[in-house]
């Protein structure tokens, strides 16, 4: 895990140490996604310039340092991790490649080598790197699956500039323009996506590379294209009993466990209580290892998981530590946390993840699995439940449907179901239009917004709702196009501020596509969401964590800290900053703050508090 930059210069290079200071300012701007190295290479024909920020995690020699060299024709800057690297060089010395270094860098030049593109489809890990072919005078950028790991770039008629962070361009000269619809949809709907073109950012001029693709740059021609090498199959159906389903899920979720604790430096976990983050903990021990485990806690909090952390580590005794976060905390990081990000977010749960990785990072864990990833492919939000019951009503299974729907409201008695759910299921793209519909009137009916702000920065393009016949048609948009993107987001921002590496179990490849596979009822069933991981883990989870009916994810006091005077005067401080700037109304300033849950509609005045700091 670390940091990469680069350059390209389009025209010929005058000064080759302006080259390399503008290089060092790029990485200088990320060093806290690599503290424990850094390094430059510039071509022989000063036309290519990469920086990297190390963060030492497998083969911590020196010899593994990058930028990384290769045949004397490859030279590689790379961040992240390929878990996979060992059956990958086994099956590259095989055909013929030796290697020098025990690490998953050279792995990867191996193989491009050896496959060319077609190597991404061997990686299971979480990278975005940039391969320069001196041979063919072509660079190769890649980004993995899920999008888990970011590459950003910037391109004018003199250069290429490309980084895992935004700040690193910004640190190269380009200059920071905020994008005003994306500002727009943030403020009134919290969006911060352009679901037509995922390449857009919240800054004008600067553009993200998207997930499963890769960028071919051809240097002779200053010209690059863009392409997708992977897609998730929603799709795909088999017919499966559900025992041979759970021993499925057993195995690979154990080998993608199993993978991902490969290290050369401690790996702990981040545990909150829910079923996820449990099933992860509880696979770490079959494998013979013990993490120490990191949570935060808010006694007397309605939403405090406390009860259900100590349960968890009952049955599997580890080293713990908790953190209670406090409103005076969130004051006292704002500005430092946003910096971190570039762009708002948004709520106070990033927050709390931000401070669960500076907890493992204080007590010297470089390494940390999380379980991000599970609810968008397995159902788990409460908001999937109406999509699982139109597709049974589509389908004609009405009797199902209403008993299914009793089911799903005794565990989740809010879940409110009418005549208009049942008109959404066969009318799936009537329905997606009304949602549509609704965002833009959440635009208009935003109370706070300046008029000509409104009527500039509007844009229909940034709104798409998918239309959905069946439950994997939500998912696959959450997991691939909307939500999880956004959440893998933060997590990069939040463990790379410390220099602390994430990891994933439920986001091997092969895993999601096998449960986007199987019949919804394998994910919500008898009233429960992610069933076929309820099932899979009963052997291995207490009663009181596997039927666990709340859906909770490390929610703090967002609500309570709002309320307190020193976030209420930054809340205020940010109101008076876009009103300067002609984004909202002078009669935002008069009016209290409106104090939000952090998974609340229309959490407004924290959106502000973000938005402010990006200006």
């Amino acid at each position: 895990m670390c940091g990469i930059a680069g350059i390209i210069q389009s025209g010929p290079v005058s000064d080759i140490s302006k080259m390399s200071n503008t290089l060092q300012s790029m990485t200088n701007a990320i060093a806290h996604r690599g503290p424990d190295g850094e390094g430059y290479w510039i071509n022989e024909a000063a036309k290519v310039g990469f920086g990297h920020r190390r963060l030492s995690i497998i083969d911590l020699s020196d010899a593994a340092a990058q930028p990384m060299h290769y045949l004397d024709r490859y030279t590689i800057i790379y961040n992240g991790e390929l878990y996979n690297y060992i059956e990958i060089r086994a099956t590259l010395q095989q055909k013929g490649y030796s290697f020098r270094t025990q690490s998953d860098t050279e792995v990867i030049l191996a193989a491009y080598d050896c496959w060319k593109e077609k190597c991404l489809d061997e990686f299971d890990g979480m990278f975005a790197f940039a391969l320069l072919d001196e041979k063919e005078q072509l660079l190769f950028a890649a980004r993995d699956r899920f999008g888990e790991k970011p590459f950003y770039y910037f391109k004018n008629d003199e250069q290429f500039l490309f980084a895992s962070e935004m700040k690193a361009l910004w640190a190269a000269g380009v200059i920071k323009e905020k994008n005003n619809t994306f500002l727009l949809y943030y403020l009134c709907d919290g969006q911060m996506m352009n679901p037509h073109n995922p390449s857009e950012t919240f800054y004008e001029n600067i553009f993200s590379l998207s997930t499963a693709s890769y960028l071919k740059y051809d240097l002779n021609k200053n010209k690059f294209t863009i392409d997708r090498w992977w897609d998730l199959d929603k799709e795909s159906s088999i017919n499966i009993s559900e025992k041979k389903a759970t021993e499925k899920i057993y195995h690979l979720l154990s080998t993608s466990v199993k993978r991902r604790l490969r290290s050369d430096v401690e790996v702990g976990n981040s545990l909150s209580g829910g079923i996820d983050s449990s099933t992860i903990l509880s696979l770490i021990y079959q494998q013979s290892n013990k993490p120490k485990t990191f949570s935060a806690i808010f006694p007397g909090f309605e939403k405090d998981e406390s009860v259900f952390i100590k349960e968890v580590l009952s049955q599997y005794p580890s080293t713990s530590f908790t953190i209670t976060p406090s409103a005076d905390d969130l004051s006292n990081d704002l500005e430092k946390f946003l910096y971190y990000h570039d762009q708002p977010v948004q709520s106070a749960s990033v927050y709390l993840q931000y401070k669960i990785y500076a907890l493992a990072k204080q007590h010297g864990i470089k390494v940390i699995l999380d379980g991000q990833g599970a609810d968008e492919i397995l159902g788990g939000y409460t908001k999937y439940l109406h999509w699982y019951l139109q597709e049974l009503v589509a389908k004609g299974k009405f009797k199902l449907a209403g008993a299914e729907r009793k089911l799903l409201q005794s565990n989740y008695p809010f879940l409110q179901w009418g005549w208009k759910n049942k008109v959404a299921a066969f009318t799936p793209y009537l329905t997606a239009n009304q949602l549509q519909k609704k965002v833009f009137r959440s635009i208009g009916n935003q109370p706070d917004i300046d008029p000509d702000f409104s009527y500039h920065s509007f844009s229909k393009e940034y709104v798409y709702k998918p239309p959905v016949s069946k439950l994997n048609d939500i998912l696959y948009y959450d997991a691939i196009q909307n939500t999880l993107p956004e959440l893998l987001r933060y997590a990069d921002r939040n463990s790379m501020a410390h220099g602390v590496e994430v990891r994933l179990p439920f986001l091997n490849h092969k895993l999601v596509q096998f449960i986007f596979s199987l019949p919804s009822s394998f994910k919500i069933n008898n009233g429960f969401t992610k069933w076929i991981v309820r099932k899979t883990m009963e052997p291995y989870l207490s009663p009181a964590i596997i039927w666990r009916k709340d859906k909770i994810g490390y929610e703090p006091p967002q609500q309570q800290w709002m309320q307190q005077n020193s976030v209420r005067e930054q809340i205020q401080e940010a109101r008076r900053k876009l009103v300067n700037a002609e984004i909202l109304k002078q009669t935002v300033l008069n009016k209290p703050v409106v104090a939000k849950a952090a998974h609340e509609a229309d959490n407004y005045d924290w959106r502000y508090l973000c938005a402010a700091s990006m200006l």
